[in-house]
């Protein structure tokens, strides 16, 4: 049961190293980052209209058949962990 909410705090390192993941490749500008990120701001441009594949919730959809939600947090909150490693 989806009961727990991803919490983000907003630091954009997801949004600039789309080249870890082919699921983003129709996103990367190129160089890795969003075309929709904001580099000022650190913000998506498009936040309330992106695609499900950027909403932690509505992006559950694409694995639910092989993740409990539990499990797709942790992996989740794992990712964030080692993307704020790198920097």
């Amino acid at each position: 049961m989806e009961t727990q909410k991803f919490y983000c705090d907003k630091c954009g390192y997801c949004c600039q190293n789309l080249q870890l993941s082919h699921f983003y490749d129709d996103l990367n500008d190129g160089t890795g980052t969003c075309i929709y990120f904001d580099r000022r701001t650190h913000l998506c441009t498009i936040y309330e209209n992106r695609p499900d594949k950027c909403n932690v919730k509505k992006a559950y959809q694409f694995v639910r058949d092989i993740l409990s939600w539990d499990e797709y947090m942790k992996l989740n909150y794992e990712s964030c962990r080692k993307l704020k490693e790198m920097y």
